[in-house]
């Protein structure tokens, strides 16, 4: 069987300009399917390619935000799709003025039913884009969370408590909300330590009593910059109360229960090495009038 050239074009041009259905005032053929798939095709390669060019960027940058760059190169990739979904569907033949009332359409959802999942998502750019956190910071929430930062995503952050228990915290709470970032600048931090000992102890020897057990706890910092010290800060109902104020390292910083409890455990080892007295709750009862039949009794005992 003999086959024409000059006649299978042809035949094969007008199968493909053959309309398959009609979107508006535009008839669907092979040509324009086979386009859309150029479209998409193209989109797809452009937007990895983008993505991968900002993110060897960043690579080979010692001082940048390596995560805020990360965001970017995921928003430049969802910014490519998009316009390359809107010219796909508008070489295909929708109207692009019947998406932008669905658009609008989903503005007015947003405002009423999902402007908390729209806070999230915007707070999740915020905060990769922002340096005032990064993945690996120490942080206490205004709800009493504290951990660290294990995950930034668009809607969520995973934080680890010292439990070793990870906590799913939306975006919006570190925006909106007072947030403690022990790690922010500094590796080491300060913490006070209240103790109290008796009256009438010897306050130089109490100085020297803390300033030896923070010695004796590893982590301890002491430096001509960062030293040890004892404050006297309260004249209490059965105490002198003192603060050991001293700087930590981060492994200490990272667990403040435990640090406390290491620090008050040497304090009271030093104190009782020193035979300065921890007192107890106590209470002065002064009499100053009672019945003459109870003040017999208490004489004739």
């Amino acid at each position: 069987m003999d086959f024409n050239v000059n006649e299978i074009l042809p035949m094969l041009q007008k199968w493909a300009e053959f309309g398959w259905f009609t979107i508006g005032e535009t008839e669907v053929n092979l040509y324009r399917v086979l386009g859309l798939i150029a479209i998409v095709f193209f989109v797809w390669w452009f937007s990895n390619l983008l993505e991968r060019n900002i993110r060897r960027f960043a690579e080979t940058r010692t001082h940048v935000n390596s995560s805020g760059f990360y965001t970017l190169s995921r928003i430049a990739k969802y910014v490519v799709w998009v316009g390359g979904t809107l010219f796909g569907l508008n070489h295909l033949g929708f109207n692009l003025s019947t998406l932008t009332i669905f658009g609008g359409a989903v503005g007015v959802g947003i405002g009423f039913g999902l402007q908390n999942i729209f806070s999230n998502l915007i707070s999740g750019i915020i905060l990769l884009l922002d340096k005032s956190l990064k993945v690996g910071d120490f942080v206490e929430l205004e709800s009493g969370v504290m951990g660290k930062v294990q995950e930034i995503a668009i809607r969520f952050t995973r934080i680890t408590t010292n439990d070793l228990v990870d906590i799913i915290v939306p975006n919006s709470e570190f925006i909106n909300g007072r947030v403690i970032n022990w790690s922010y600048d500094e590796s080491v931090c300060r913490l006070h330590i209240p103790f109290g000992v008796a009256y009438g102890s010897d306050k130089h020897a109490v100085r020297e009593a803390g300033i030896e057990a923070a010695r004796h706890v590893p982590g301890t910092i002491e430096s001509d910059k960062r030293k040890i010290d004892v404050w006297l800060t309260n004249f209490g109902d059965n105490s002198l109360d003192f603060e050991l104020v001293v700087w930590v390292s981060p492994e200490l910083m990272y667990s403040i229960s435990s640090t406390r409890a290491k620090y008050l455990w040497a304090i009271e080892d030093e104190l009782r090495e020193r035979n300065i007295e921890i007192p107890f709750p106590q209470r002065d009862l002064h009499i100053r009038s009672i019945a003459d039949e109870v003040s017999k009794k208490l004489q004739g005992s």
